[in-house]
């Protein structure tokens, strides 16, 4: 990938951990998470898109999208959802649970994360899971939460389902360290485990989509593919660090080293849509930023984005957003900021 794009990414669409628990379970069990949407506000409330995964740290079980086809997990593979979608973790194919309530998992949260859940062959209870089998399962569970709007070209290039088949797999791997840690914090609930934990959850993140972006065919597309071809890669790093910049096509091909029609073709290939539609709103995205991380004004917001004037600005916020420059920031302001701090995308 060029320079570290996908790290200005993931800053600028605050990625963040959030909760953590484990499932221990004893054959036959069954787990049933609801789509991820109706999980938020117990959660992570803030959040715009939430991406459950799991990590099996002993034993095997079976993941799949609620309906869908059942997928094998092996002690050190990993499985998330992407989509956020319903799904179920299972100790054996086809199994469902018999309810399925957000609220029981969640509420009342607990005092200190990560915590215990317990679930059995009837649905999610409070009791230790246990089927009554001697085929005995430990599953850390985990949620990231990021935003969606107003430009999140991530989200659209990763899968339904994304299994890691071996990820933790291995006394020294750090993921299996991971995966040890929550279980083990879960139990001594020590001083700042929550914290810890969540930022090796982003970290773990960052190592899947490096393991993902690898896996990838030459023929495949996406943000995280098109990431990968050099001229495509090199268009995008370029308006990342620079969104302020007077872009045109024929500068970024020469950038590129490709001609302007062809870095056309090439982008849309892999992205999906051309470069500076791409540049319009991944500036939207870094305003977005400024707004709810600063006191700048609006005026000075669209200056960093290339904008000459706050009119010309405003229009174009509110056509990528469905709301004014204010009306985005008043919304999502929980208190006042350091006009002189920098947000979390890089605008420079």
């Amino acid at each position: 990938m060029s320079g570290d794009t996908l790290s200005d990414l993931l800053r600028s669409v605050r990625l963040r951990g959030a909760l953590f628990f484990y499932i221990e379970g004893v054959d036959p069990w069954v787990a049933e998470t609801p789509p991820s949407r109706e999980i938020i506000p117990a959660v992570l409330p803030g959040v715009e898109h939430l991406v459950p995964f799991h990590g099996v740290a002993r034993g095997s079980c079976w993941a799949a999208i609620a309906g869908g086809e059942p997928h094998p997990l092996g002690e050190g593979d990993l499985v998330l959802f992407p989509q956020g979608d319903h799904h179920v973790i299972s100790s054996a194919p086809g199994l469902r649970a018999k309810s399925v309530d957000p609220g029981i998992y969640f509420a009342p949260r607990p005092p200190q994360l990560p915590y215990a859940l317990s679930v059995d062959g009837d649905g999610v209870t409070t009791a230790l899971l246990h089927g009554g089998g001697s085929e005995r399962t430990t599953i850390v569970c985990g949620y990231l939460g990021c935003d969606a709007k107003p430009f999140n070209p991530l989200l659209s290039s990763m899968p339904r389902i994304l299994r890691v088949p071996g990820l933790a797999a291995g006394a020294g791997s750090w993921i299996s360290s991971l995966l040890r840690t929550v279980v083990d914090e879960s139990n001594r609930k020590r001083p700042g485990g929550e914290a810890v934990l969540e930022r090796m959850s982003e970290m773990m993140f960052v190592e899947v989509l490096r393991r993902y972006a690898d896996s990838l065919s030459p023929e495949q597309t996406g943000w995280l593919a098109g990431m990968r071809d050099p001229a495509v890669g090199r268009a995008i790093a370029l308006m990342h660090e620079r969104p302020g910049d007077p872009w045109t096509l024929e500068r970024l091909g020469e950038e590129a080293a490709l001609s302007r029609s062809a870095l056309h073709e090439r982008f849309v290939h892999f992205i999906g849509q051309p470069p500076m539609q791409y540049l319009a709103q991944w500036r939207m995205q870094v305003a977005a930023g400024w707004l709810r991380d600063t006191d700048a004004k609006v005026c000075d917001v669209g200056s960093v984005v290339g904008y000459g004037n706050e009119a010309a600005f405003s229009r174009a916020f509110k056509r990528a957003v469905g709301e004014s420059p204010g009306a985005w920031r008043r919304a999502r302001r929980v208190g006042p900021k350091d006009p002189t701090a920098a947000p979390e995308a890089r605008a420079s």
